[in-house]
Formats: structure tokens, sequence, C-alpha cells
């Protein structure tokens, strides 16, 4: 989106920043967890994957996160009804290798998620160096929408998108908005890559860094709860 690659530099970087909004009023799951933070970039390693609070955009609320494993985690976020992502909490799993080096790249998602707000539950995929961006849209609500322009639809992976193609002017931004809300299933992400890369020519043999999964939150107005009640990445 407009300012992802801040997202992900803050997101990595985790600094000391002074945020304008109230940030660390949320409260986290009755129940105690493994790790919670309320920091604005809070963020973790659990079983393999790195855990991210990941608060990055302007004017927005408060919001905690926590986590049971690297691979069931949620937040509770309350972010005023403006526009503009507020934040994308995520789990994010290193893959670094080229996409003709890969055998495989998928995942498996289970989410729970509101039918309030404004948001998209989204895979946010990055080559090392941050020149590219692959979104994975498995749903959306309210007033949200990817950059760039519609390429039509196309069914990889084990799911039909709406492809879109754009800039945010740092990288070039690929979304593949799913044509219906899931809130469970199966990505095949190898097919994805190299349909973008073989048969559209959009980039070459990049090498994959990160695969990202998280809730790209626009507005969770009086508080909403988003959980991935289980999110696994795996490669050879």
């Amino acid at each position: 989106m407009a300012s992802t690659l801040r997202k992900i530099a803050m997101a990595v970087l985790a600094p000391a920043m002074a945020i304008g909004a109230t940030v660390g009023l949320a409260s986290a799951p009755a129940s105690a967890a493994v790790w919670s933070s309320c920091d604005q970039y809070g963020n973790t390693n659990l079983n393999g994957y790195t855990l991210y609070n990941n608060i990055w955009g302007s004017g927005a609320g408060s919001q905690c996160i926590w986590a049971n494993s690297g691979t069931n985690w949620g937040v509770n976020a309350n972010h005023p009804n403006t526009g503009g992502i507020k934040s994308y909490p995520n789990s994010k799993k290193v893959i670094n290798k080229s996409i003709t080096s890969l055998g495989s790249l998928s995942s498996s998602y289970n989410v729970s998620v509101p039918s309030s707000g404004a948001y998209n539950t989204s895979y946010d995929i990055w080559d090392t160096d941050y020149d590219y961006e692959i979104m994975l849209w498995v749903n959306k609500t309210g007033a949200v929408g990817p950059l760039g322009t519609s390429q039509g639809n196309v069914t990889l992976g084990g799911h039909t998108w709406t492809v879109y193609k754009g800039t945010n002017g740092a990288n070039e931004v690929f979304s593949f908005v799913r044509t219906s809300n899931s809130t469970s299933g199966t990505v095949n992400i190898l097919p994805i890559l190299k349909w973008i890369k073989d048969t559209k020519g959009w980039f070459g043999n990049e090498t994959i860094g990160d695969v990202q999964f998280g809730f790209e939150i626009t507005s969770s107005s009086g508080g909403l709860d988003f959980a991935a009640n289980n999110l696994t990445v795996s490669s050879s």
C-alpha cells in the first residue's frame, strides 16, 4: 500500500519512537498468553516466526498483540474510523530462496475476524531487496482496496483472485484479492510467484525474503479482535 516499505522497515527495525496516538491502552486476552505487547513496534520470535505489533500509520489508536505460539496469535485494536492504514500486525517467516530454487512454498491459515471495521487479512511477500511486494488478500471488510489498476482475474494457488498492479513510489506492488472472502484455507504461493515471473514477466528470478501474514487495519473503532487461530508457512 502507500507506505508499505515504511511499514516493513518499521516492523524490522522496531525503533523506540514516540507516537502521538495513545498506543498501549488495548487489552490482551483474559487468559494468559505466552507473550503479549502493547508497544508500537513490539516484537518477539516464537517457533521460527517473528511476531510484530507494528502500529505504523498516522492517526492510529491503541493496539495490543498476544501470542500462544508463533502460529497462534491475535490483536485487540481500537483505531479511529478514519482513512489510511493504521497497522499491520503480523507474523513473519524468513525464506531467503530464489524462485527457481524453491521446490515448494505454501501456507495454511485459519482466522477469526470482525464483521465491522475496515481491514484486510493478507499475506505480504517481499524479495530480499524490497523492490517488489506481493500481497494476497484472503478477505476484506469495509472501505479498503489495493493499489494500482486491475489486470483481470486469475486462478492460481487454489484460489481465484483479481490482480492489481501498481507502485507506492518505493517499490512495485502486485496485489491478488480473493474474489470471495475466506477465513481458512491453504494457499500454494509458489505458482503465484512463477506466474508473475514467467507468464507476466513483471520481475526476474527474485530471492524471496519474507512471507508475512496479518491484518492490515484501517479502522476498528471501539476495539475489535483479530486472531490467527492457526497460520503455518512451509517451504522446500
